[in-house]
Protein backbone atom coordinates (compact mmCIF):
# COMPACT_ATOMS: atom_id res chain seq x y z
CA UNK A 1 0.00 0.00 0.00
CA UNK A 2 2.96 2.31 0.68
CA UNK A 3 3.53 2.52 -3.09
CA UNK A 4 0.33 4.46 -3.82
CA UNK A 5 0.87 6.90 -0.95
CA UNK A 6 4.04 8.47 -2.31
CA UNK A 7 3.47 12.09 -3.25
CA UNK A 8 3.66 12.90 -6.94
CA UNK A 9 6.27 15.61 -7.38
CA UNK A 10 5.08 18.95 -8.77
CA UNK A 11 7.73 20.86 -10.71
CA UNK A 12 7.71 24.53 -11.73
CA UNK A 13 7.17 25.10 -15.47
CA UNK A 14 9.51 27.85 -16.64
CA UNK A 15 8.21 31.30 -15.65
CA UNK A 16 4.53 30.38 -15.91
CA UNK A 17 3.95 29.96 -12.18
CA UNK A 18 2.35 26.60 -12.99
CA UNK A 19 3.46 23.53 -11.07
CA UNK A 20 3.02 20.42 -13.18
CA UNK A 21 3.23 16.79 -12.10
CA UNK A 22 6.53 15.10 -12.98
CA UNK A 23 4.50 12.39 -14.71
CA UNK A 24 2.16 14.07 -17.20
CA UNK A 25 -0.92 12.40 -18.64
CA UNK A 26 -0.55 12.07 -22.41
CA UNK A 27 -4.13 11.84 -23.64
CA UNK A 28 -3.50 10.71 -27.23
CA UNK A 29 -4.61 7.12 -26.34
CA UNK A 30 -8.00 8.57 -25.27
CA UNK A 31 -8.61 9.26 -28.95
CA UNK A 32 -7.67 5.64 -29.75
CA UNK A 33 -4.70 7.23 -31.55
CA UNK A 34 -2.64 4.01 -31.40
CA UNK A 35 -5.17 1.31 -30.49
CA UNK A 36 -8.83 1.29 -29.43
CA UNK A 37 -9.57 2.57 -25.91
CA UNK A 38 -13.08 2.29 -24.46
CA UNK A 39 -14.47 5.56 -23.12
CA UNK A 40 -15.16 4.10 -19.66
CA UNK A 41 -11.55 2.90 -19.41
CA UNK A 42 -10.30 6.33 -20.48
CA UNK A 43 -12.43 8.14 -17.88
CA UNK A 44 -11.30 5.70 -15.17
CA UNK A 45 -7.65 6.27 -16.18
CA UNK A 46 -8.00 10.06 -15.80
CA UNK A 47 -9.63 9.64 -12.38
CA UNK A 48 -6.90 7.23 -11.25
CA UNK A 49 -4.18 9.61 -12.45
CA UNK A 50 -5.72 12.58 -10.67
CA UNK A 51 -6.06 10.60 -7.44
CA UNK A 52 -2.34 9.79 -7.65
CA UNK A 53 -1.43 13.47 -7.92
CA UNK A 54 -1.07 13.74 -11.71
CA UNK A 55 -2.43 17.22 -12.45
CA UNK A 56 -1.17 17.81 -16.00
CA UNK A 57 -3.16 16.57 -19.00
CA UNK A 58 -2.01 17.01 -22.61
CA UNK A 59 -4.19 16.54 -25.67
CA UNK A 60 -4.70 17.78 -29.25
CA UNK A 61 -7.55 18.01 -31.77
CA UNK A 62 -5.32 15.84 -33.98
CA UNK A 63 -5.57 12.84 -31.62
CA UNK A 64 -8.41 10.69 -32.87
CA UNK A 65 -9.88 13.64 -34.78
CA UNK A 66 -10.98 15.52 -31.60
CA UNK A 67 -12.05 12.32 -29.77
CA UNK A 68 -9.17 12.66 -27.28
CA UNK A 69 -10.25 16.21 -26.36
CA UNK A 70 -13.88 15.19 -25.97
CA UNK A 71 -13.14 12.16 -23.78
CA UNK A 72 -10.64 14.10 -21.67
CA UNK A 73 -13.20 16.88 -21.23
CA UNK A 74 -15.82 14.39 -20.06
CA UNK A 75 -13.32 12.73 -17.69
CA UNK A 76 -12.16 16.01 -16.13
CA UNK A 77 -15.74 17.16 -15.64
CA UNK A 78 -16.53 13.87 -13.89
CA UNK A 79 -13.80 14.59 -11.31
CA UNK A 80 -16.02 17.38 -9.92
CA UNK A 81 -13.04 19.36 -8.60
CA UNK A 82 -12.19 23.07 -8.96
CA UNK A 83 -10.79 24.00 -12.41
CA UNK A 84 -7.59 25.27 -10.78
CA UNK A 85 -6.80 21.74 -9.53
CA UNK A 86 -5.68 20.55 -12.96
CA UNK A 87 -3.65 21.90 -15.86
CA UNK A 88 -4.70 21.28 -19.46
CA UNK A 89 -2.62 21.72 -22.60
CA UNK A 90 -4.02 21.32 -26.09
CA UNK A 91 -2.66 22.20 -29.51
CA UNK A 92 -3.51 23.95 -32.75
CA UNK A 93 -2.35 23.81 -36.35
CA UNK A 94 -2.37 20.03 -36.89
CA UNK A 95 -5.63 18.27 -37.68
CA UNK A 96 -6.80 14.98 -39.14
CA UNK A 97 -7.26 16.77 -42.48
CA UNK A 98 -3.76 18.32 -42.40
CA UNK A 99 -1.89 21.39 -41.20
CA UNK A 100 -3.21 24.96 -40.97
CA UNK A 101 -1.59 27.59 -38.76
CA UNK A 102 -3.48 30.57 -40.23
CA UNK A 103 -4.95 33.11 -37.79
CA UNK A 104 -8.48 32.22 -38.88
CA UNK A 105 -8.02 28.46 -38.35
CA UNK A 106 -6.24 28.90 -35.01
CA UNK A 107 -9.09 31.09 -33.69
CA UNK A 108 -11.66 28.52 -34.81
CA UNK A 109 -9.46 25.77 -33.36
CA UNK A 110 -9.35 27.10 -29.80
CA UNK A 111 -13.13 27.64 -29.77
CA UNK A 112 -13.64 24.05 -30.94
CA UNK A 113 -11.14 22.75 -28.37
CA UNK A 114 -12.79 24.62 -25.50
CA UNK A 115 -16.14 23.17 -26.53
CA UNK A 116 -14.68 19.65 -26.82
CA UNK A 117 -12.95 19.94 -23.44
CA UNK A 118 -15.97 21.65 -21.79
CA UNK A 119 -13.63 24.36 -20.47
CA UNK A 120 -13.60 28.16 -20.45
CA UNK A 121 -9.84 28.29 -21.00
CA UNK A 122 -6.81 26.04 -21.49
CA UNK A 123 -3.62 26.56 -19.53
CA UNK A 124 -1.33 26.00 -22.52
CA UNK A 125 -2.00 26.17 -26.25
CA UNK A 126 0.82 24.67 -28.31
CA UNK A 127 1.49 25.15 -32.02
CA UNK A 128 1.56 21.47 -32.99
CA UNK A 129 4.54 20.05 -34.93
CA UNK A 130 5.60 23.33 -36.50
CA UNK A 131 8.36 21.74 -38.61
CA UNK A 132 5.67 20.89 -41.18
CA UNK A 133 4.82 24.55 -41.84
CA UNK A 134 6.39 27.89 -42.71
CA UNK A 135 8.21 29.00 -39.56
CA UNK A 136 8.00 32.60 -40.75
CA UNK A 137 4.20 32.35 -40.76
CA UNK A 138 4.32 30.80 -37.27
CA UNK A 139 6.35 33.83 -36.11
CA UNK A 140 4.43 36.56 -37.98
CA UNK A 141 0.84 35.25 -37.85
CA UNK A 142 0.24 32.25 -35.58
CA UNK A 143 2.02 33.41 -32.44
CA UNK A 144 0.55 36.96 -32.54
CA UNK A 145 -2.88 35.29 -32.81
CA UNK A 146 -2.09 33.20 -29.72
CA UNK A 147 -1.01 36.36 -27.89
CA UNK A 148 -4.43 37.88 -28.63
CA UNK A 149 -6.12 34.68 -27.38
CA UNK A 150 -4.06 35.06 -24.20
CA UNK A 151 -5.35 38.64 -23.76
CA UNK A 152 -8.89 37.38 -24.32
CA UNK A 153 -8.47 34.78 -21.54
CA UNK A 154 -9.00 31.73 -23.74
CA UNK A 155 -5.46 30.51 -23.12
CA UNK A 156 -2.98 31.26 -20.35
CA UNK A 157 0.35 30.29 -21.91
CA UNK A 158 1.85 29.70 -25.37
CA UNK A 159 3.90 26.69 -26.43
CA UNK A 160 5.51 25.16 -29.51
CA UNK A 161 6.07 21.48 -30.28
CA UNK A 162 8.04 19.44 -32.77
CA UNK A 163 10.91 17.01 -33.28
CA UNK A 164 13.92 18.90 -34.75
CA UNK A 165 15.57 21.41 -32.43
CA UNK A 166 16.26 24.03 -35.09
CA UNK A 167 12.55 24.91 -35.20
CA UNK A 168 12.66 25.95 -31.53
CA UNK A 169 15.73 28.15 -31.87
CA UNK A 170 14.44 29.66 -35.14
CA UNK A 171 11.18 30.79 -33.53
CA UNK A 172 12.56 31.73 -30.11
CA UNK A 173 15.25 33.91 -31.70
CA UNK A 174 12.62 35.81 -33.70
CA UNK A 175 9.92 36.60 -31.14
CA UNK A 176 10.18 39.05 -28.22
CA UNK A 177 11.49 37.52 -24.96
CA UNK A 178 8.72 35.99 -22.89
CA UNK A 179 6.44 35.39 -25.90
CA UNK A 180 6.86 31.60 -25.84
CA UNK A 181 6.30 30.12 -22.39
CA UNK A 182 6.83 26.40 -23.05
CA UNK A 183 8.36 23.96 -25.50
CA UNK A 184 7.24 20.38 -25.83
CA UNK A 185 9.98 18.14 -27.21
CA UNK A 186 9.60 14.43 -27.88
CA UNK A 187 11.89 11.45 -28.48
CA UNK A 188 14.96 13.50 -27.47
CA UNK A 189 15.14 12.55 -23.81
CA UNK A 190 15.05 8.79 -23.70
CA UNK A 191 17.75 6.17 -23.17
CA UNK A 192 18.71 6.11 -26.87
CA UNK A 193 18.61 9.88 -27.44
CA UNK A 194 19.36 12.47 -24.76
CA UNK A 195 20.16 15.40 -27.07
CA UNK A 196 17.61 17.58 -25.26
CA UNK A 197 20.34 18.02 -22.62
CA UNK A 198 22.29 20.17 -25.08
CA UNK A 199 19.32 22.49 -25.62
CA UNK A 200 18.39 22.95 -21.94
CA UNK A 201 20.85 25.82 -21.20
CA UNK A 202 19.51 27.77 -24.22
CA UNK A 203 15.89 27.21 -23.16
CA UNK A 204 16.74 28.26 -19.62
CA UNK A 205 18.29 31.51 -20.91
CA UNK A 206 15.07 32.12 -22.85
CA UNK A 207 13.03 31.45 -19.64
CA UNK A 208 11.10 28.71 -21.41
CA UNK A 209 9.58 25.77 -19.54
CA UNK A 210 10.44 22.30 -20.87
CA UNK A 211 8.16 19.31 -21.27
CA UNK A 212 9.29 16.07 -22.86
CA UNK A 213 7.20 13.29 -24.33
CA UNK A 214 7.68 9.75 -25.63
CA UNK A 215 10.09 8.37 -23.01
CA UNK A 216 9.51 5.01 -24.75
CA UNK A 217 10.56 6.59 -28.07
CA UNK A 218 7.12 6.05 -29.65
CA UNK A 219 7.11 2.33 -28.85
CA UNK A 220 10.78 1.45 -29.47
CA UNK A 221 11.10 0.51 -25.80
CA UNK A 222 8.11 -1.82 -25.58
CA UNK A 223 7.91 -5.60 -25.83
CA UNK A 224 5.39 -5.40 -28.68
CA UNK A 225 7.75 -3.07 -30.56
CA UNK A 226 7.06 0.17 -32.44
CA UNK A 227 4.15 0.66 -34.86
CA UNK A 228 4.88 -0.10 -38.51
CA UNK A 229 4.92 3.59 -39.44
CA UNK A 230 7.68 4.39 -36.92
CA UNK A 231 10.19 6.63 -38.76
CA UNK A 232 13.39 5.34 -37.07
CA UNK A 233 16.01 3.58 -39.19
CA UNK A 234 16.27 -0.22 -39.11
CA UNK A 235 19.58 0.23 -37.25
CA UNK A 236 17.88 2.16 -34.41
CA UNK A 237 14.96 -0.27 -34.35
CA UNK A 238 17.16 -3.36 -34.09
CA UNK A 239 19.34 -1.85 -31.34
CA UNK A 240 16.24 -0.94 -29.31
CA UNK A 241 14.80 -4.42 -29.92
CA UNK A 242 18.03 -5.92 -28.55
CA UNK A 243 17.80 -3.68 -25.47
CA UNK A 244 14.18 -4.76 -24.90
CA UNK A 245 15.17 -8.45 -25.24
CA UNK A 246 18.06 -7.98 -22.80
CA UNK A 247 15.78 -6.53 -20.14
CA UNK A 248 13.23 -9.27 -20.69
CA UNK A 249 15.91 -11.95 -20.27
CA UNK A 250 16.81 -10.40 -16.89
CA UNK A 251 13.15 -10.22 -15.82
CA UNK A 252 13.27 -6.40 -15.95
CA UNK A 253 10.79 -4.02 -17.56
CA UNK A 254 12.42 -1.67 -20.03
CA UNK A 255 9.29 0.52 -20.01
CA UNK A 256 9.91 1.29 -16.33
CA UNK A 257 13.62 1.91 -16.83
CA UNK A 258 12.99 4.22 -19.81
CA UNK A 259 10.39 6.28 -17.93
CA UNK A 260 12.63 6.57 -14.87
CA UNK A 261 15.52 7.71 -17.06
CA UNK A 262 13.38 10.59 -18.35
CA UNK A 263 11.95 11.45 -14.93
CA UNK A 264 15.34 11.61 -13.23
CA UNK A 265 16.25 15.00 -14.75
CA UNK A 266 14.43 17.62 -12.68
CA UNK A 267 15.22 20.41 -15.15
CA UNK A 268 12.50 18.85 -17.27
CA UNK A 269 9.21 19.89 -15.71
CA UNK A 270 7.05 17.00 -16.88
CA UNK A 271 7.40 13.76 -18.81
CA UNK A 272 4.28 13.05 -20.85
CA UNK A 273 3.33 9.39 -21.04
CA UNK A 274 0.41 8.12 -23.07
CA UNK A 275 -2.12 6.43 -20.80
CA UNK A 276 -5.41 4.80 -21.63
CA UNK A 277 -6.13 2.47 -18.70
CA UNK A 278 -6.01 2.33 -14.92
CA UNK A 279 -3.26 -0.31 -15.05
CA UNK A 280 -1.05 1.93 -17.22
CA UNK A 281 -1.52 4.79 -14.78
CA UNK A 282 -0.64 2.55 -11.83
CA UNK A 283 2.46 1.27 -13.62
CA UNK A 284 3.71 4.80 -14.39
CA UNK A 285 3.02 6.09 -10.88
CA UNK A 286 4.81 3.05 -9.41
CA UNK A 287 7.84 3.76 -11.63
CA UNK A 288 8.01 7.31 -10.27
CA UNK A 289 7.52 6.15 -6.67
CA UNK A 290 10.29 3.58 -7.00
CA UNK A 291 12.62 6.14 -8.58
CA UNK A 292 12.08 8.50 -5.64
CA UNK A 293 12.56 5.74 -3.09
CA UNK A 294 15.01 3.09 -4.33
CA UNK A 295 16.39 4.97 -7.31
CA UNK A 296 17.05 3.55 -10.78
CA UNK A 297 18.43 0.12 -11.58
CA UNK A 298 21.85 1.49 -12.55
CA UNK A 299 23.28 -1.90 -13.47
CA UNK A 300 20.57 -2.64 -16.04
CA UNK A 301 20.71 0.95 -17.31
CA UNK A 302 24.45 0.60 -17.87
CA UNK A 303 23.93 -2.64 -19.82
CA UNK A 304 21.14 -1.12 -21.93
CA UNK A 305 23.20 1.99 -22.67
CA UNK A 306 26.05 -0.25 -23.87
CA UNK A 307 23.67 -2.05 -26.27
CA UNK A 308 22.38 1.30 -27.58
CA UNK A 309 25.81 2.94 -27.85
CA UNK A 310 26.13 2.45 -31.68
CA UNK A 311 22.87 4.38 -32.23
CA UNK A 312 23.14 6.85 -29.36
CA UNK A 313 21.58 10.24 -30.23
CA UNK A 314 20.67 9.20 -33.77
CA UNK A 315 17.29 10.57 -34.83
CA UNK A 316 15.13 10.67 -37.96
CA UNK A 317 13.93 13.45 -40.26
CA UNK A 318 10.61 15.18 -39.59
CA UNK A 319 8.82 17.96 -41.46
CA UNK A 320 10.02 20.16 -44.29
CA UNK A 321 13.66 21.17 -44.54
CA UNK A 322 14.12 24.49 -42.70
CA UNK A 323 17.45 26.09 -43.44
Amino acid sequence: MAMSQAKMELRPLGNTGLKVSAVGFGASPLGSHYSPVAEDDAIAAVREAFQHGINFFDTSPYYGGTVSEKVLGKALKALQVPRSDYIVATKCGRYEEGFDFSAERVRKSIDESLENLQLDYVDILHCHDIEFWSLDQIVSETIPTLQRLKQEGKIRFIGITGLPFNIFTYVLDRVPPGTIDVVLSYCHYSINDSTLLDLLPYLKRKSVGVITASPLSMGLFTEQGPPEWHPASSEIKSACKAAVAHCKSKGKKITKLALQYSLANKEISSVLVGMGSVSEVEENVAAFTELEGLGMDQETLFEVEAILEPVKNLTWPSGINHK
